[in-house]
């Protein structure tokens, strides 16, 4: 089973921003002890800064993977784009958020991925990723 884990701007810092929100952890060690739980699963990650990139990775990974799991960080919340290219594609992507954007400002409660996800985790830290990785290799 092939999974992409794509994320979007400022998940390259995890680890060092904003650590009361965020968690002390980077992704890239929280990524070997993900492999090491699910030794059958391939996993590619690719993390951008950059709207357009997420969109051609997303098109790239969207036809061939078995799923993708997508934080799309502050895009989330702004990118119609974004909506649009998961709408595209045939693989199934699960949204997935490190805090509850719920629970914060007002314009994190707006999402124009979710519609196009088969579900939502958020707000279980880095935790999410592994619940959604479970829910694909169910």
């Amino acid at each position: 089973m092939q999974i992409a884990i794509i994320n979007g701007p400022n998940l390259n810092l995890l680890g060092k921003r904003e650590t009361d929100i965020y968690g002390s952890e980077t992704f890239e060690s929280f990524l070997e002890k993900l492999k090491g739980k699910f030794p059958a699963v391939e996993f590619h990650y690719y993390q951008t800064n950059v709207e357009g990139e997420l969109i051609n990775e997303i098109q790239r990974v969207g036809y061939s993977f078995d799923a993708i799991i997508l934080n799309p960080g502050g895009y989330t919340h702004t990118s119609v784009a974004l909506g649009d290219a998961i709408a595209a594609i045939k693989t199934p992507v699960i949204e997935v958020h490190i805090s509850n954007i719920f629970g914060r400002e007002d314009f994190r409660k707006l999402s124009h991925v979710s519609g196009k996800s088969v579900g939502v985790i958020s707000g279980l830290g880095l935790k999410g990723y592994e619940l959604a990785v479970g829910y694909f290799v169910k």
